[in-house]
C-alpha cells in the first residue's frame, strides 16, 4: 500500500504547503488552473480542489481529479512523503509573520472542535514558542522546508508579500509553473482571489463544514485576511517575549539573525524548465 502510496504521489503536479493557513494559496492555484475561470471555486469545496495529504483519502481524491493536479499539506519537510525528493512535483511553500500566524492559528483552535480548548491568547502563545501545537514548531517548519531555496522544483512566496503585490506575485507564481496567462485571466485570477471573494464563497470559507467540525459561534473561520493583526492581540512584554525566542531559533538562519525575511519581494524561481 505505501508504495502504492508512493508511486501516485510522484505523478502529482503541485504541492502547496504551508504551517497552518492555506486556504488564500489554494484559491489562487485553483484559480491560476483554470486560466481565472471561477467557477470551479465555485463549485467545488476547497477540500476536494486541494485535497490534504496527510488525510486518509487525501491522495486518492487528488486523482480524481485532472492534471494538474493540487494536494495541500501542512507536514514538515522530514515527515514529507520521501517519493517527492526524486520526482518533479512541485511545490509552493507560503511562509507569514509568525505572530500573525500565532494569533491566526489561536482563532482557528477555538472554533475547530477536534483541537482541544487553547485557554487564554498567552497560554496559547507559551505553548506556540514550545512547539505544543499542531505541526510543531513554526520555527523548525520553516527553517526545515527553506532549506529546499534553490532547487528547481521549489518556490517560496511570503503572505505579505501576495498582500503587497498580488498581481505580481501571481505572474511569478504562472512562471514557476509555466502556467502563462493572458492580461484578462491574470486580472480574473486576481479578482476572484481577493479576501471579500473568498470570503462570499462558500465552496471557501468553509461554511458548508458540519458543526461537529467548526463552532462557527465563536467566530468565522476567515477573519481578516490582512497583515500585522497580531498589533491588535499581543501586549507589549509579549511581543517582545515572541521577538526574544524568534531570534534565539531563528539565529544563523540566512545568515540572519533576527530579519523579518518574509517582508518585501522574496519570491524567486531558479532554473525552471517549462
Amino acid at each position: 500500500m505505501q508504495k502504492k502510496s508512493e508511486k501516485n504521489l510522484k505523478k502529482c503536479q503541485k504541492f502547496q504547503i504551508f504551517f497552518p493557513g492555506t486556504v488564500w494559496m489554494l484559491e489562487i492555484l485553483s484559480l491560476i488552473r483554470q486560466d481565472g475561470d471561477p467557477r470551479w471555486c465555485r463549485s467545488v469545496p476547497n477540500w476536494d480542489r486541494g485535497p490534504w495529504l496527510e488525510t486518509l483519502l487525501g491522495l486518492r481524491r487528488a486523482r480524481a481529479n485532472a492534471r494538474p493536479r493540487i494536494i495541500s499539506s501542512h507536514l514538515p519537510v522530514h515527515m514529507f512523503p520521501k517519493a517527492f525528493f526524486g520526482s518533479k512535483a512541485k511545490v509552493i511553500y507560503t511562509v507569514r509573520d509568525p505572530k500573525d500566524v500565532l494569533v491566526s492559528l489561536f482563532h482557528f483552535a477555538r472554533i475547530f472542535r477536534p483541537y482541544r480548548d487553547p485557554g487564554s491568547l498567552g497560554d496559547f502563545m507559551d505553548k506556540f514558542l514550545q512547539g505544543d501545537v499542531p505541526f510543531g514548531s513554526w520555527f523548525q517548519h520553516v527553517r526545515g522546508w527553506l532549506q529546499l531555496r534553490g532547487r528547481e522544483n521549489f518556490f517560496w512566496i511570503s503572505y505579505e508579500e501576495l498582500q503587497q503585490d498580488l498581481r505580481g506575485s501571481v505572474q511569478r507564481l504562472c512562471s514557476f509553473l509555466c502556467h502563462p496567462l493572458s492580461p484578462a485571466a491574470l486580472d480574473a485570477v486576481v479578482t476572484n482571489a481577493s479576501f471579500a471573494a473568498m470570503s462570499h464563497n462558500p465552496m471557501s470559507n468553509f461554511s458548508l463544514s458540519p458543526g461537529f467540525i467548526l463552532d462557527r459561534s465563536r467566530g468565522p473561520f476567515l477573519r481578516k485576511g490582512i497583515s500585522g493583526d497580531w498589533r491588535n492581540h499581543l501586549s507589549p512584554e509579549q511581543s517582545r517575549r515572541f521577538d526574544l525566542v524568534y531570534r534565539e531559533r531563528m539565529e544563523g538562519f540566512s545568515g540572519e539573525n533576527s530579519g523579518t525575511f518574509w517582508e518585501g519581494r522574496n519570491s524567486g524561481v531558479f532554473g525552471v524548465k517549462c
